[in-house]
């Protein structure tokens, strides 16, 4: 197993970035972490937290020493970042976007000089809460990271980054990046739209029906709300960078949408309860898979 690296620079530090923080200071206490946020007010938070060694101001330039460059950005920051973005020679990079089509296109634009250093990685993990404060060490425990390494990627490079994901208790599993990219539209990117398109659609029904709706809320719609609690930046430049991929999903699901609704028009009862069915069984799979 290759060694942990010495320093690792993050750039961007909201839930993902500072849980990846306390996670490897967990695993060595003389790692150096350094950070940089455009947003002067959570480099403020993020001094006041104590989590790392170094706080800095500017995006350039990125730290000497640095051995691994974590991007931990909104997805439609990447472009900005890499235009301008110069790590020290021989630094890997990795970010934690949920679209990797968004990251490569960037990179092979802007950066591609980056490319064999550049390992395209999502961690499939997080909570509703955003923000340095809510980071905690076990978010990755057991859950699922996402590696897309492109053709030109290092194998060195790709070794680094894996074993960092899995010191941190996660499993990797590498796939392509259009092959991510839909598979997330479904797991991810369209139960996320359905949420929040299910409470918008409550605070529609007016103010008091509303206030109803909150007060009498059962488990199913809780569940909804947690999940529409999610980052507003962040899911909304998800959904516009992963456009196609979420539409084509989209009409799928609209296609089954309008089943159901004739099904419970026409009391067919055998096939909701053929849909249901199977429903239950992919839940029962998912717990057994130890992903509940």
């Amino acid at each position: 197993m290759l060694p942990l690296p010495r320093h690792v620079h993050f750039v961007g530090f909201g839930l993902i970035g500072s849980s990846l923080a306390r996670a490897l200071r967990r695993l060595n206490s003389t790692i150096r972490l350094t950070v940089y946020d455009h947003n002067p007010v959570v480099r403020g938070t993020i001094e006041d937290l104590g989590l790392v060694d170094q706080v800095v101001a500017s995006l350039n330039p990125v730290p000497e020493g640095t051995e691994l460059l974590v991007l931990a950005v909104p997805m439609l920051a990447f472009s900005d970042i890499l235009k301008t973005l110069k790590p020290p020679q021989g630094t890997i990079l990795t970010d934690v976007g949920s679209v990797k089509g968004t990251v490569e296109d960037a990179l092979r634009l802007y950066a591609p000089s980056l490319l064999p250093r550049f390992v395209l990685g999502h961690p499939l993990a997080g909570t509703e809460h955003s923000g340095p404060e809510h980071g905690f060490a076990e978010l990755f425990q057991k859950r699922w990271c996402l590696l897309t390494p492109l053709s030109e990627t290092d194998p060195h490079a790709l070794g680094m980054v894996q074993n960092v994901w899995e010191s941190v208790g996660a499993r990797v599993d590498t796939m392509s990046v259009a092959h991510h990219d839909q598979i997330l539209a479904m797991t991810s990117h369209i139960p996320h739209l359905i949420a929040f398109t299910i409470v918008d659609t409550a605070v529609a029904l007016g103010e008091d029906l509303c206030q109803e709706v909150v007060q009498y809320a059962a488990s199913g719609f809780r569940d909804f709300t947690r999940i529409a609690a999610s980052d507003p930046t962040m899911w909304r430049d998800i959904f516009l960078s992963n456009k196609q991929a979420v539409l084509s999903m989209l009409d799928r699901f609209t296609e089954d949408l309008d089943l159901l609704k004739t099904a419970i028009a026409e009391e067919q009862g055998d096939v909701l309860f053929k849909i249901f069915t199977n429903a239950r069984r992919i839940r029962r799979d998912i717990i057994t898979a130890g992903q509940a």
